[in-house]
């Protein structure tokens, strides 16, 4: 009978140790970060040619996934109207999003500039209860 007794206890253990450790890994767990970007475009054909292709490269790189927007995907809701192309894009963290951002300017300088102009948002997400 004592046999049952620490097989029960042993079990009970083990289920509360794994539901603190889940509750820890829970807390630690990052949340994403938004990015919310206006883009007025001078140029579609360039722009499209050639720098959507590197910027959804590094987009993909750092983790970011399209959420929404596009070519005149926008309306304004108040304010003044939207630029040509909105985009909210979302990414693991926040670090990758700051990550994804150094590049995604040194792109923009070196290419982007000549195609359009930016403006950009980062937000970091909220937990979901």
């Amino acid at each position: 009978m004592k046999s049952n007794y620490k097989i029960a206890a042993a079990a009970i253990a083990s289920f509360v140790l794994g539901a603190s450790t889940v509750s820890v890994l829970h807390a630690q767990a990052k949340l994403p970060a938004y990015a919310f970007v206006e883009i007025d475009v001078k140029d579609q054909d360039g722009y499209t040619k050639d720098f959507l292709p590197k910027a959804q490269a590094n987009i993909r790189e750092y983790g970011g996934k399209y959420l929404a927007g596009g070519f005149n995907k926008a309306i304004s809701l108040s304010g003044s109207p939207p630029p040509t192309r909105v985009v909210l894009l979302q990414f693991p963290d926040m670090d990758s999003l700051k990550t994804f951002n150094v590049k995604q300017r040194q792109l923009e300088a070196e290419l982007g500039d000549k195609y359009a102009s930016f403006r950009g948002v980062a937000v970091e997400g909220v937990e979901q209860k």
